[in-house]
Protein backbone atom coordinates (compact mmCIF):
# COMPACT_ATOMS: atom_id res chain seq x y z
CA UNK A 1 0.00 0.00 0.00
CA UNK A 2 1.31 3.43 -0.89
CA UNK A 3 2.26 5.50 2.14
CA UNK A 4 1.25 9.14 2.51
CA UNK A 5 3.81 11.65 3.76
CA UNK A 6 2.94 15.25 4.55
CA UNK A 7 4.98 17.89 2.72
CA UNK A 8 5.01 20.73 5.23
CA UNK A 9 6.94 22.59 7.91
CA UNK A 10 3.88 24.10 9.58
CA UNK A 11 3.30 22.74 13.10
CA UNK A 12 -0.47 23.28 13.02
CA UNK A 13 -0.80 21.41 9.71
CA UNK A 14 1.33 18.57 11.04
CA UNK A 15 -0.68 18.22 14.25
CA UNK A 16 -3.96 18.21 12.31
CA UNK A 17 -2.75 15.67 9.73
CA UNK A 18 -1.43 13.37 12.45
CA UNK A 19 -4.85 13.40 14.13
CA UNK A 20 -6.35 11.81 11.01
CA UNK A 21 -4.14 8.72 11.37
CA UNK A 22 -3.19 8.62 7.69
CA UNK A 23 0.37 9.96 7.38
CA UNK A 24 3.49 7.85 7.80
CA UNK A 25 6.22 10.47 7.48
CA UNK A 26 7.02 14.04 6.56
CA UNK A 27 9.15 15.94 4.08
CA UNK A 28 10.34 19.51 4.29
CA UNK A 29 12.50 21.73 2.11
CA UNK A 30 14.18 25.14 2.49
CA UNK A 31 11.22 26.94 0.90
CA UNK A 32 8.74 25.43 3.36
CA UNK A 33 11.02 26.05 6.33
CA UNK A 34 11.54 29.69 5.32
CA UNK A 35 7.81 30.41 5.62
CA UNK A 36 7.77 29.63 9.34
CA UNK A 37 8.76 32.07 12.09
CA UNK A 38 10.57 29.58 14.34
CA UNK A 39 14.40 29.44 14.27
CA UNK A 40 15.48 26.60 11.98
CA UNK A 41 16.92 24.15 14.51
CA UNK A 42 14.11 24.72 17.01
CA UNK A 43 11.55 24.13 14.28
CA UNK A 44 13.29 20.92 13.20
CA UNK A 45 13.25 19.63 16.75
CA UNK A 46 9.56 20.50 17.23
CA UNK A 47 8.60 18.83 13.95
CA UNK A 48 10.56 15.69 14.79
CA UNK A 49 8.98 15.58 18.24
CA UNK A 50 5.50 15.75 16.74
CA UNK A 51 6.46 13.10 14.17
CA UNK A 52 7.94 10.79 16.81
CA UNK A 53 8.44 7.34 15.30
CA UNK A 54 8.03 8.58 11.72
CA UNK A 55 10.77 9.66 9.28
CA UNK A 56 11.27 13.39 8.71
CA UNK A 57 13.25 14.55 5.67
CA UNK A 58 15.25 17.75 6.30
CA UNK A 59 17.29 19.23 3.47
CA UNK A 60 20.91 20.40 3.53
CA UNK A 61 21.75 23.87 2.28
CA UNK A 62 25.36 23.14 1.36
CA UNK A 63 26.50 22.56 -2.21
CA UNK A 64 29.84 20.76 -1.80
CA UNK A 65 30.13 17.11 -0.78
CA UNK A 66 32.28 17.86 2.27
CA UNK A 67 29.86 20.49 3.55
CA UNK A 68 26.84 18.30 2.82
CA UNK A 69 28.35 15.49 4.88
CA UNK A 70 29.18 17.86 7.73
CA UNK A 71 25.71 19.39 7.68
CA UNK A 72 24.02 16.00 7.46
CA UNK A 73 25.85 14.79 10.55
CA UNK A 74 24.74 17.88 12.43
CA UNK A 75 21.12 17.49 11.30
CA UNK A 76 20.85 13.90 12.51
CA UNK A 77 22.21 15.01 15.89
CA UNK A 78 19.06 17.11 16.34
CA UNK A 79 16.64 14.17 16.36
CA UNK A 80 16.72 10.41 15.87
CA UNK A 81 14.07 10.30 13.14
CA UNK A 82 15.74 12.64 10.65
CA UNK A 83 16.41 11.57 7.07
CA UNK A 84 18.75 13.95 5.27
CA UNK A 85 17.55 15.37 1.94
CA UNK A 86 20.38 15.87 -0.51
CA UNK A 87 19.96 17.40 -3.98
CA UNK A 88 20.84 15.32 -7.00
CA UNK A 89 24.25 16.01 -8.55
CA UNK A 90 27.83 14.82 -8.44
CA UNK A 91 28.51 16.34 -5.04
CA UNK A 92 25.18 15.02 -3.82
CA UNK A 93 26.05 11.48 -4.92
CA UNK A 94 29.44 11.73 -3.23
CA UNK A 95 27.79 12.84 -0.01
CA UNK A 96 25.18 10.08 -0.11
CA UNK A 97 27.84 7.45 -0.72
CA UNK A 98 29.98 8.69 2.17
CA UNK A 99 27.03 8.96 4.55
CA UNK A 100 26.02 5.41 3.70
CA UNK A 101 29.41 3.97 4.63
CA UNK A 102 30.72 2.68 7.93
CA UNK A 103 28.80 2.57 11.17
CA UNK A 104 26.85 5.82 10.88
CA UNK A 105 24.78 4.90 7.78
CA UNK A 106 22.79 8.13 7.72
CA UNK A 107 19.56 7.74 5.74
CA UNK A 108 19.45 10.00 2.68
CA UNK A 109 16.60 11.18 0.48
CA UNK A 110 17.93 12.29 -2.90
CA UNK A 111 15.71 15.13 -4.07
CA UNK A 112 15.18 17.13 -7.27
CA UNK A 113 15.19 14.00 -9.43
CA UNK A 114 13.87 14.45 -12.95
CA UNK A 115 15.15 11.44 -14.91
CA UNK A 116 15.49 7.69 -14.74
CA UNK A 117 19.28 7.98 -14.91
CA UNK A 118 19.33 10.28 -11.89
CA UNK A 119 17.15 7.86 -9.94
CA UNK A 120 19.37 4.92 -10.83
CA UNK A 121 22.53 6.77 -9.77
CA UNK A 122 20.95 7.82 -6.48
CA UNK A 123 19.96 4.24 -5.73
CA UNK A 124 23.43 2.95 -6.60
CA UNK A 125 25.02 5.54 -4.31
CA UNK A 126 22.94 4.18 -1.44
CA UNK A 127 19.98 6.53 -1.12
CA UNK A 128 17.22 5.29 1.16
CA UNK A 129 14.72 7.39 -0.80
CA UNK A 130 14.65 9.03 -4.21
CA UNK A 131 12.21 11.85 -4.91
CA UNK A 132 11.04 12.50 -8.49
CA UNK A 133 9.36 15.91 -8.78
CA UNK A 134 6.36 15.10 -10.95
CA UNK A 135 4.60 18.47 -10.82
CA UNK A 136 7.66 20.34 -12.04
CA UNK A 137 8.04 17.86 -14.91
CA UNK A 138 4.42 18.45 -15.87
CA UNK A 139 5.12 22.18 -15.83
CA UNK A 140 7.63 21.83 -18.68
CA UNK A 141 5.43 19.52 -20.75
CA UNK A 142 6.82 16.17 -19.57
CA UNK A 143 4.82 13.40 -17.93
CA UNK A 144 5.86 13.21 -14.28
CA UNK A 145 3.72 10.18 -13.49
CA UNK A 146 5.25 8.30 -16.43
CA UNK A 147 8.68 8.82 -14.85
CA UNK A 148 7.44 7.32 -11.58
CA UNK A 149 6.03 4.36 -13.49
CA UNK A 150 9.37 3.82 -15.26
CA UNK A 151 11.24 4.07 -11.98
CA UNK A 152 9.00 1.46 -10.36
CA UNK A 153 9.50 -0.88 -13.31
CA UNK A 154 13.28 -0.38 -13.35
CA UNK A 155 13.67 -0.88 -9.61
CA UNK A 156 11.60 -4.06 -9.84
CA UNK A 157 13.57 -5.48 -12.78
CA UNK A 158 16.93 -4.56 -11.25
CA UNK A 159 15.81 -5.82 -7.83
CA UNK A 160 16.64 -2.50 -6.20
CA UNK A 161 14.99 -2.99 -2.82
CA UNK A 162 16.98 -0.62 -0.61
CA UNK A 163 15.69 2.58 -2.18
CA UNK A 164 12.06 3.73 -1.91
CA UNK A 165 10.39 6.03 -4.42
CA UNK A 166 8.77 9.17 -3.00
CA UNK A 167 6.56 10.91 -5.56
CA UNK A 168 7.04 14.60 -4.78
CA UNK A 169 5.87 17.95 -6.16
CA UNK A 170 2.29 16.68 -5.93
CA UNK A 171 -0.12 19.33 -7.20
CA UNK A 172 -3.58 17.77 -6.87
CA UNK A 173 -5.40 14.60 -5.73
CA UNK A 174 -5.24 13.10 -9.22
CA UNK A 175 -1.46 13.01 -8.92
CA UNK A 176 -1.79 10.89 -5.76
CA UNK A 177 -4.22 8.56 -7.50
CA UNK A 178 -1.89 8.11 -10.47
CA UNK A 179 1.38 7.58 -8.58
CA UNK A 180 -0.34 5.07 -6.29
CA UNK A 181 -1.53 3.11 -9.33
CA UNK A 182 1.96 3.43 -10.83
CA UNK A 183 3.43 1.70 -7.77
CA UNK A 184 5.23 4.51 -5.93
CA UNK A 185 6.12 3.52 -2.39
CA UNK A 186 5.23 6.97 -1.04
CA UNK A 187 3.41 10.13 -2.11
CA UNK A 188 4.35 13.27 -0.20
CA UNK A 189 1.54 15.79 -0.36
CA UNK A 190 0.90 19.38 0.76
CA UNK A 191 -1.75 19.79 3.44
CA UNK A 192 -4.07 21.49 0.94
CA UNK A 193 -3.98 18.41 -1.30
CA UNK A 194 -4.41 16.08 1.67
CA UNK A 195 -7.63 17.91 2.54
CA UNK A 196 -8.82 17.74 -1.07
CA UNK A 197 -8.29 13.97 -1.03
CA UNK A 198 -11.03 13.60 1.58
CA UNK A 199 -13.62 15.34 -0.57
CA UNK A 200 -15.89 14.26 -3.40
CA UNK A 201 -19.06 16.04 -4.53
CA UNK A 202 -21.08 12.82 -4.34
CA UNK A 203 -19.97 12.32 -0.74
CA UNK A 204 -21.20 15.81 0.14
CA UNK A 205 -24.50 15.23 -1.67
CA UNK A 206 -24.92 11.88 0.06
CA UNK A 207 -24.39 13.34 3.54
CA UNK A 208 -26.84 16.15 2.84
CA UNK A 209 -29.43 13.68 1.55
CA UNK A 210 -29.07 11.35 4.54
CA UNK A 211 -29.45 14.23 6.99
CA UNK A 212 -32.40 15.64 5.07
CA UNK A 213 -34.16 12.26 5.00
CA UNK A 214 -33.53 11.79 8.71
CA UNK A 215 -34.87 15.25 9.55
CA UNK A 216 -38.01 14.67 7.43
CA UNK A 217 -38.64 11.33 9.11
CA UNK A 218 -38.33 12.78 12.60
CA UNK A 219 -40.64 15.67 11.67
CA UNK A 220 -43.29 13.22 10.44
CA UNK A 221 -43.02 11.30 13.70
CA UNK A 222 -43.66 14.47 15.69
CA UNK A 223 -46.80 15.41 13.74
CA UNK A 224 -48.28 11.93 13.58
CA UNK A 225 -51.65 11.69 15.51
Amino acid sequence: MVQIFLDSANLQEIEEALSWGVISGLTTNPSLMSRESEPFELLVKKICSLMDGYPVSVEVLSTSADEMVREARHLVSLASNITVKIPMGIDGLKAVYRLNQGKEKILCNVTLVFSLNQALLAARAGAAYVSPFIGRLDDIGWDGVALVREMVELFSRQRIVGTRIIAASIRHPRHVHEVAVAGAHIATVPFSVLKQMTRHPLTDIGVERFLSDWANTRREEKIAP
